[in-house]
């Protein structure tokens, strides 16, 4: 609607406001942008042949680096044959059960953005975890020949390069330039799908103008042809001048203006006034006087062809059934009536121009009105203006045609109009409709089918708020005109069929006799055949335009495992098991493929479509080439610098106002440039997003803490390897004794954290798994059983060895359990641990984690006991930091009301003197006659019945220290006082953007907690002053 345009504009330019206006706000944290040090990089430098196994012999390097970890490992998986079907067989824990899909082909063209990055993280993901879990996987990689992008490419690249333009040139030599251009830049999506680590089956990859591909395009045509699903019509199509050739309904992009408008067009120098209407009148013929007309395409009044008024409009009721005559060709125009006219728009006369409006193509219908083109396909007026106007461009003859209509005495006046601009997606050019003969396909009943797979479930989306998308968008379907008038791509396999007399028998309203054919002799015998003559009569010619890319690319399903042909791929991995890709795919491929898959092979491609967000950049704003906010997931990969960064920007042909506020966005966010975060960062902060929901405000901060946990990783496995030494030796997991109560605790969160993660796969809420192994990792492991094991280990007897067999794996779970999301970093650990029979050569072929494979590692129990303990050093740890005794350990004292409480602390007592880091540590039960705490304690609550006393006294400068709290009480006062006084400030609500103030509320509400505690502090040692006197 107009109004959810105008919403989505607003909410654009205060995203531009906060953008120029972050310079000089001060809101801390992320706000700031990314700031990092330099780390070191460290080579991987032991000569390893392309292919090879990594040498992991080696000492690992003392800190995480993503380009030692990241080297070999996926050229030497590839040469093992690890990601295709076939190695399924050699899996121990193979199961009869397939999971095939296709990546959705990026174009030819094009390089990976941020988008792309998304896609493939979630998909990989998917796919590794199937393979770990049995499944014989097929992903197969794939690349779009996109017709209108490469041709472009081509074009430009032929003009800069040699001079020259496409038709200078014959059409199979062009295509030969395609073709060396594809030869020399279509690999290089491929390789940034291997930076990226994607276990994709290359030895199926596909790309759209493969000769099988090719066959199997024409096949579909042919087959839909003959089915009366396609036909040949004139009508009005999506028109853009500046590819010369005509766009589907979901490539144009409604632009809403909300008056005078200047606009960049291709091909124009200045810029194009819009947002205008223009009323001027036309002579009635025969009598005095005149009918005016309003429009907001002056330069299509060439080919008017009559005037249409409300038939209850009083003002025009005694002009109904005259003429007009047109001032600039004589043409004589009627005035009819036509319920339809809106008699508040402009002067509530309409003209008509049926070549060149949709609605007068509808209006030219019912009242039987001639259609007369009057602007040709590069966007010039043609002959039938006269000479006056015949080869001007369209908007420079809107110009000329005012000034004619002023020389007559015949223009009424301008006035401001809102107003809704279509806009080629493709090349930014307003759309123009133009009547052409163009091949369409019949929707409406395919259309029908693909909603009720959807109600009758046999169909399954995700998320659910996507099928009322899919029924409405599907139920106001129009017929799809799949013409494309380029040179690159699939030429259409219809022939205009010709021979003696065969003009007698061409039906009103065909531009021609047509039939189809998988090739050209095929055609000539159906011809023949039909029309009762010899093959030697008929003369054929090809249709010259090319099939809608879109079209190739919704057979990609089943096309891509050698249909039509009943290849053991298509019996084996047809339908698809899953098709997972972006959500502003829906329309344009998604349900495409539903339509013809069903239509073609009797069988839904897939029965499950899994939707992702769009990923946006940190500000909200959709990332976009036209905005320049686009990131380049390999320089977040390797790294870049800001002013590499801001090249990219000024290098792009952006508006000067869009690059300004691109390069401020990039100066604030990324002050230092981005740095190196490797791919496994990348892909697990990806993964870690709600995909499944709101769009994603991507923050590469949030990569580089991805890549610090990274670095956590890596020094846990550099601990275990150490702890465990060389004469470890790992038992099976069902023969590892379980004994103390920690083990028993770490085992138990082993056991959840599998539980979850299947859980979180099965709903493909890849959120929810990386959640459940980062806390994992990081809360259970790391923070909590690395710190209470290490006593144990440097002990002796069996404690310290069902410690090591629990150590060794609850690390080597948890490595298969981070595989999908970060495949090189868990393999160059993975390979460091000592092997357990039976070994497989990768992580990426161990078993996944099972739930039931764990399941006598549940102890409910001590993981309900060990939140108390948790809690108790959470207020432990915070006392230590109010009162600064960062390296003493002071001695305290628990005291609970409750024995169960006691019980449960008793348990896990020396994990609670280590993780809170005190000296003596003593349970007090006041109920049991136990007595109270000594004075000379900072008191900590931990819940209504249990509370904690740390010594202080003698520990801590209370003299110093007050002088330092008061000093701090003093700044936060002021500071919040300031915050306070910002808000209150005139017309705040009005002029401030909303993320800003938003920003505001949360920095106070934090002054005011900080606040609140320091004064707490103070007045407990105040109190320690008092009872030292």
């Amino acid at each position: 609607s107009l109004r959810h345009r105008a919403e989505k504009e607003r909410r654009r330019r205060e995203k531009e406001r906060a953008i120029l206006t972050h310079c000089g706000t001060d809101t801390g944290g992320e706000e700031r942008g990314v700031r990092w040090r330099e780390k070191e990089k460290v080579a991987y430098t032991i000569p390893t042949p392309p292919g090879s196994k990594k040498d992991t012999s080696a000492p690992l390097p003392s800190a995480y680096s993503p380009q030692y970890v990241e080297a070999c490992w996926y050229q030497w998986w590839e040469k093992e044959g690890f990601f295709t079907p076939e190695y399924h067989s050699r899996l121990p824990q193979a199961v009869e059960h397939t999971f095939s899909l296709c990546i959705p082909p990026p174009n030819v063209t094009g390089s990976l953005h941020l988008g792309h990055a998304l896609t493939v993280a979630i998909e990989d993901a998917l796919t590794r975890w199937r393979r770990m879990q049995g499944y014989r996987v097929l992903w197969v990689p794939g690349c779009d020949h996109a017709g209108i992008a490469t041709q472009a490419v081509v074009e430009r690249r032929l003009l800069r390069e040699r001079g020259l333009r496409r038709q200078d040139l014959s059409r199979q030599q062009f295509l030969e330039e395609v073709w060396d251009w594809k030869k020399e830049k279509g690999d290089e999506i491929y390789l940034q799908l291997r930076r990226l680590g994607a276990s994709l089956d290359w030895s199926r990859a596909c790309f759209t103008m493969d000769p099988g591909f090719s066959a199997a395009v024409s096949e579909a045509f042919v087959r839909l042809f003959e089915a009366g699903l396609i036909y040949r019509s004139e009508r009005l199509v999506n028109w853009s001048c500046a590819l010369t050739s005509a766009i589907s309904d979901i490539e144009v992009d409604s632009v809403q203006l909300s008056g005078r408008t200047l606009l960049s067009v291709p091909g124009y120098e200045d810029k194009v006034e819009f947002g205008t209407m223009v009323t001027f009148a036309y002579p009635l013929e025969g009598q005095d006087g005149e009918i005016a007309v309003s429009t907001t395409r002056p330069e299509t009044m060439l080919g008017d062809v009559a005037i249409v008024v409300h038939p209850d409009d009083p003002r025009y009721q005694s002009l109904q059934g005259s003429v007009c005559c047109h001032p600039f060709t004589g043409r004589l125009l009627p005035i009819l009536t036509d319920p339809i006219v809106d008699t508040q728009l402009g002067t509530g006369a309409v003209k008509v121009t049926p070549a060149h409006d949709h609605t007068d193509f509808q209006l030219s219908l019912r009242h039987a009105l001639p259609r007369l083109s009057v602007i040709g396909g590069d966007g010039t007026m043609n002959e039938l203006c006269g000479k006056w106007l015949q080869g001007v461009r369209r908007f420079e003859a809107r110009g000329k045609v005012l000034s004619a209509l002023k020389e007559r005495g015949l223009y009424r006046g301008t006035v401001e109009h809102p107003m809704t601009l279509p806009i080629c997606s493709r090349s930014g050019d307003v759309v123009e409709p133009l009547l052409r003969s163009q091949w369409f396909v019949r929707c409406e009943a395919m259309a029908q089918r693909a909603m009720q797979a959807v109600e009758d479930g046999q169909l399954d989306i995700t998320p659910d708020f996507y099928k009322k998308t899919w029924r409405s968008w599907l139920s106001n379907i129009s017929d799809w005109c799949i013409s494309r008038q380029l040179w690159w791509g699939h030429q259409i396999p219809a022939y205009q069929v010709s021979f003696s007399g065969s003009a007698e028998l061409q039906e009103e309203g065909s531009d021609a006799l047509w039939v189809c054919g998988r090739s050209s002799d095929e055609a000539r015998k159906k011809a023949a055949q039909k029309y009762g003559v010899s093959e030697e009569e008929v003369t054929l010619t090809q249709d010259p335009d090319v099939l809608d890319t879109w079209f190739s690319s919704a057979l990609f399903p089943f096309a891509m495992l050698g249909w039509p042909d009943q290849t053991p791929d298509l019996q084996r991995f047809y339908p698809n098991s899953l098709l997972e890709t972006g959500s502003d795919l829906i329309f344009f491929w998604v349900a495409r493929m539903v339509m013809l898959g069903s239509e073609l092979t009797g069988q839904l491609p897939f029965q499950q479509v899994v939707l992702h967000s769009m990923v946006r950049d940190a500000h909200g704003r959709k990332m976009s080439k036209s905005l320049g906010n686009v990131i380049d997931p390999l320089d977040v990969i390797a790294g870049v610098s800001l002013q590499a960064l801001q090249q990219k920007v000024t290098a792009g042909n952006l508006d000067p106002k869009e690059t300004t506020v691109a390069l401020e966005a990039q100066r604030h966010d990324f002050p230092s440039g981005i740095p190196e975060c490797g791919t496994d960062a990348l892909r697990f902060a990806l993964c870690s997003y709600k995909a499944q929901g709101d769009d994603i405000n991507l923050s590469v901060s949030q990569v580089l803490s991805t890549r610090h946990f990274c670095n956590k990783i890596w020094n846990a496995v550099k601990f275990t390897l150490g702890a465990l030494g060389e004469d470890f030796t790992p038992l099976p997991l069902t023969k590892v004794s379980v004994q103390g109560g920690v083990d028993r605790w770490q085992c138990s969160r082993l056991y959840s954290t599998v539980l979850q993660c299947d859980q979180g796969f099965q709903q493909f809420e890849l959120h929810a798994v990386t959640a459940a192994v980062y806390s994992y990792w990081l809360h259970n492991l790391c923070d909590v059983y690395l710190e209470c094991v290490k006593p144990v280990l440097s002990g002796d007897g069996s404690a310290r060895e069902a410690a090591r067999q629990v150590l060794y794996h609850s690390v080597r779970q948890g490595l298969a359990l981070l595989s999908p999301f970060m495949p090189y970093l868990s393999e160059e650990l993975w390979h460091r641990l000592p092997p357990l029979a039976p070994q497989p050569p990768s992580i990426c072929l161990a078993p996944y984690p099972q739930p039931a494979n764990l399941a006598h590692w549940h102890f409910p129990e001590e993981e309900a006991n060990f939140l108390l303990v948790q809690e108790v050093v959470r207020v432990a740890r915070s006392l230590r930091s109010q009162y600064r005794l960062t390296k003493e350990r002071p001695d305290m004292w628990v005291q609970c009301s409750g024995p169960q409480q006691a019980a449960a602390l008793e348990h896990f007592l020396s994990a609670v003197q280590t993780l809170s880091r005190v000296g003596a540590l003593r349970l007090l039960l006041p109920a049991g006659g136990d007595p109270s705490p000594p004075s000379g304690c900072a008191v900590g609550v931990v819940n209504d019945s249990c509370q904690i006393h740390m010594r202080i006294q003698g520990s801590v400068d209370v003299q110093r220290q007050c002088a330092t709290l008061s000093q701090r009480r003093n700044k936060l006062a002021s500071q919040l006082e300031e915050a306070v006084s910002r808000t209150q400030a005139p017309e705040y609500q009005e002029k401030v953007p909303e993320r800003v103030r938003l920003e505001h509320t949360h920095r106070i509400a934090s002054l005011r907690l900080e606040l609140q505690h320091t004064e707490e502090q103070l007045s407990t040692l105040q109190h320690l002053k008092t009872e030292d006197r």
